[in-house]
């Protein structure tokens, strides 16, 4: 497709240290998931080139060549993934993906359409007023489509038990004899059956949902352990498994879901996964609420459910043992002494009433500290 001109729009500002946008032209791409509009600014002549592309990668890279070079490139992080400033980036042109939670956008505007949304990302990444998301690499991405794999098979499983356990409540079927989902529970499941062949399909529907599910999630297990022992992300989860309530899956997905943690400090990661108390203060109040769960879901459920294991007297047991040998001394070292800290914590906070629940938020938030801590230990 051919550039289309526009209105003109003004010449970019300068600042006391030169240009705030280093490119001459600044482009915006909406991109929906069966077209793209795209935005373009040229800062030289303060033209303004509108068009709408297939979302195929050539399409988009052949249109921003045709325009004033060179050309800088945004477009907000969604479903679409990072597959776009992979190939852009490929063809050396530079593109950030920006935090759609963190765009900025007038309060008085009420009209939204994919052509506005183009030219806004235009002007924000001309004006250098954005926030860029981290691209991560392809196979980072693989990793995280395992472990949320496996978060979506644990989904599935719980559901399907719940229906099984629910329909047989429903006929005075209560399982007594002990832990629930283990092999004497499974023999009793599988031993029931029903006169009504409607109420029988049902059950055996029902129960094979479950099986399918183990299954998936038994296969899902063997290759996340595999990749925590062999993989790019085997140092850091050998350091996390010094830590208690870390295991094997926990470690690995919390290795390649927060990715690199250079970008955070001990304090700053707590903000990042959502567990910092949300806050509203003005002149001399100050009120604060609930934790803001901003970030990634996954790696903060991962974190509060650790985060119980702190409450017990904390003592090095043989699984933790054995574990250690595998991690740097120094990584031995810090998460023997967060260990102790986090199980103060939680004696502390029992001490002063607090509620478990409360408490167990403000563990795991320190906890992300402990686990950034050991990771970004030198070897």
């Amino acid at each position: 497709m051919g550039c289309r001109p526009g209105a003109a729009w003004p010449v970019v500002p300068t600042c006391a240290g030169g240009p705030v946008f280093s490119e001459r032209t600044s482009v915006g791409l909406d991109v929906p998931a069966r077209s793209v509009v795209a935005c373009a600014i040229d800062t030289v002549s303060g033209e303004l080139i509108r068009c709408r592309l297939t979302p195929q990668h050539a399409d988009v890279l052949g249109w921003i060549r045709c325009l004033p070079g060179p050309a800088a490139v945004a477009y907000e992080a969604g479903p679409t993934g990072f597959g776009l400033t992979r190939a852009l980036s490929l063809a050396g042109i530079r593109c950030e993906v920006l935090a759609p939670s963190r765009l900025q956008r007038p309060a008085g505007e009420r009209g939204k359409t994919d052509a506005r949304d183009a030219l806004h990302l235009a002007k924000l990444l001309r004006l250098d007023e954005f926030t860029a998301v981290r691209v991560p690499s392809t196979a980072e991405e693989a990793a995280r489509d395992l472990v949320r794999a496996r978060e979506d098979v644990r989904g599935d499983l719980m559901r399907a038990r719940h229906r099984v356990s629910k329909l047989l409540l429903r006929h005075g079927l209560v399982w007594s004899g002990g832990v629930t989902w283990r092999p004497a529970h499974h023999a009793w499941l599988g031993a029931q059956r029903f006169d009504d062949v409607a109420l029988q399909a049902a059950y055996e529907s029902a129960y094979e949902a479950v099986a399918l599910a183990e299954a998936r999630r038994a296969r899902l297990d063997k290759t996340i352990a595999a990749m925590a022992t062999d993989s790019p992300w085997s140092a850091v989860v050998a350091r996390l498994w010094c830590l208690r309530g870390i295991d094997t899956l926990t470690a690995f997905a919390l290795a390649v879901e927060i990715g690199d943690r250079e970008r955070f400090s001990g304090a700053s990661i707590g903000a990042y996964l959502g567990l910092v108390p949300s806050e509203s203060s003005s002149g001399q109040s100050r009120s604060q609420g609930p934790i803001t769960e901003t970030g990634n879901s996954h790696a903060r459920r991962l974190l509060v459910e650790a985060a119980w294991h702190h409450r017990k007297r904390y003592r090095a047991g043989a699984t933790i043992q054995a574990r250690w040998p595998r991690a740097p001394a120094a990584a031995r070292a810090r998460g023997h002494l967060g260990n102790q800290r986090l199980n103060q914590r939680w004696k502390t906070f029992t001490a002063h009433h607090k509620r478990p629940v409360v408490a167990n938020v403000a563990v795991a938030r320190e906890l992300a500290g402990w686990c950034w801590s050991p990771a970004t230990l030198p070897d």
